[in-house]
């Protein structure tokens, strides 16, 4: 027997105070919102966000003389605890304004929103106020540079679920590196991710949404979230096919490694077009987006599946523009959504929940399971047939023409084959509560792949509001552990991982 870890737990609660310190002062930029429109939520969010921002000031200066190191194990508990603690926090306002009364639906749609996922239990999104509708893409759009920020800073670091290939492309000990602190790298991305959102925010409003519903849908978009001001989401501008065009150019980008936008800036435009992930990205999408609008304006009657407007241009736009968005939506994990893509032929209906397993790329903000992930699987899979064929022979597997470790190859694979089961013990949670079998497949791969919209009584026309309370808590659960990689909150139910051997 091992003796009991024991554990830094002074530097675990300064950095979680130091959350909540960050929480409290975005709600209280959102009280800021709420009192410019004077939506009425303006006090209770104030105090909202100075509760956070005090309670978290104290967990700081409580525990500031901390032992500076932080070992791989508190690493671990403060990124996986650190969402919780965020989203704990954050539900406080739409409990506050009485916007979501009840403590499951709320802790649910902070942690979708924090997650990316985008998935909602409202059923009226319209008639909240909008200092709660503004903390609500709030939610999605921290989250999502937090993403960010862990994949270059922190889970390389922990050598998390194949991560180290992106650790190498960005800050790692190489020419390419985007600059050799940590710190400035992050600061980088984070002026990358705001430029984006504030270009995304301007071309909405010229193009005509609302300033508000336009600063809105760019945090959602950048952050591969999906929350919309708007009960029908983007089909409510489907008579603005020029709106959907935009947010289709934002959610490719938001989907791609952001290192690579760093290089494009610098005009290392060689870099971008060599890079293996970002051309099978761009394969992918293509590939996909004719298929599907074939199969749209060949079989599937869009008017009819269309939530909210009907279209405005010929048939064959409207197959590619449709067939594009909700390919994008789906394999970034934004979740936004033009028209009921169930209705669109059984084979479309297989098709995105396919989708669904694919992800974006590394170092994005787009949840799932990566596409380098499926790159390099795809590439060990052909290279085992040269194995078989000649054992002696030392054939490593390349990605960028450089060769990968065999343990990043294992941690990879390990990966695969923990997120299929860790789906699959999801769908059969999901059963057990009496959901039907398609409802369960498609909440399970939805809210692992921090999707959104699911299949089923789940659907792109429907939300979550129906789940059981325990339903919500398991599907809250599996969002945490997709957007955390799996091992960083996996290993902690480890007995192993609490013991110093």
């Amino acid at each position: 027997m091992g003796k009991r870890l024991r554990l830094n737990y002074k530097i675990i609660l300064y950095f979680f105070g130091l959350l909540l310190v960050f929480n409290g002062g975005f709600i209280l930029l959102s009280a800021l919102v709420s009192l410019l429109y004077q939506d009425g939520v303006t006090l209770q969010l104030f105090l909202s966000g100075l509760g956070v921002l005090i309670f978290g000031l104290f967990g700081m200066l409580h525990h500031r003389n901390h032992n500076k190191e932080m070992n791989k194990r508190e690493g671990y508990i403060v990124v996986s605890f650190g969402w919780i603690v965020m989203s704990l926090s954050g539900a406080i306002p739409y409990l506050a304004t009485g916007s979501i009364p009840s403590f499951t639906d709320a802790f649910f749609e902070t942690m979708s929103g924090f997650t990316t996922t985008g998935a909602s239990i409202l059923n009226d999104i319209e008639v909240l106020p909008n200092g709660v509708l503004f903390w609500r893409s709030l939610t999605h759009w921290i989250g999502g540079m937090g993403i960010i920020v862990l994949a270059v800073a922190i889970l390389p670091l922990l050598g998390i679920g194949g991560m180290q290939l992106f650790a190498a492309e960005a800050p790692g000990p190489n020419a390419d590196k985007l600059h050799p602190r940590i710190t400035d790298t992050a600061k980088r991305l984070w002026l990358i991710y705001f430029g984006y959102t504030a270009a995304e925010t301007i071309l909405l409003k010229v193009a005509g949404m609302s300033f508000f519903d336009a600063i809105n849908h760019s945090m959602s978009t950048l952050s591969t979230g999906g929350f919309s001001t708007k009960n029908a989401s983007v089909a409510f501008w489907n008579d603005r096919p020029m709106i959907q065009y935009i947010i289709i150019v934002f959610m490719f980008l938001a989907g791609t490694n952001f290192v690579l936008s760093y290089f494009a800036f610098k005009g290392k435009v060689q870099k971008i077009i060599q890079d293996e992930e970002f051309k099978l990205y761009f394969k992918f999408i293509a590939i996909f987006t004719l298929v599907a609008a074939l199969l749209i304006y060949f079989r599937a009657d869009v008017s009819a599946s269309s939530i909210a407007h009907p279209q405005v241009l010929g048939e064959g736009e409207s197959a590619f523009r449709h067939g594009l968005f909700q390919v994008l939506a789906i394999i970034t994990t934004t979740g936004f959504v033009t028209a009921d893509y169930t209705m669109w032929t059984p084979f479309l209906v297989v098709f995105f929940f396919g989708l669904m397993f694919l992800g974006g790329s590394a170092g994005s903000t787009a949840g799932g399971v990566k596409v380098v992930r499926h790159l390099l699987l795809i590439k060990n899979g052909f290279l085992e047939f040269k194995r078989t064929l000649h054992p002696n022979a030392i054939l490593p597997v390349r990605y960028n023409k450089r060769a990968v470790s065999g343990d990043i190859v294992f941690n990879i694979l390990g990966f695969f084959i923990l997120y299929m089961i860790a789906f699959i013990i999801g769908s059969l949670g999901f059963s057990m509560m009496q959901i039907d079998f398609e409802s369960s497949i498609g909440i399970a791969a939805s809210s692992l792949g921090n999707v959104g919209p699911a299949l089923g009584d789940f659907g792109p026309v429907n939300n979550y509001a129906s789940l059981p309370p325990i339903g919500k808590w398991w599907s809250a659960f599996l969002m945490l552990i997709g957007r955390l990689e799996l091992f960083t909150v996996l290993i902690l139910l480890t007995p192993f991982f609490w013991r110093n051997r």
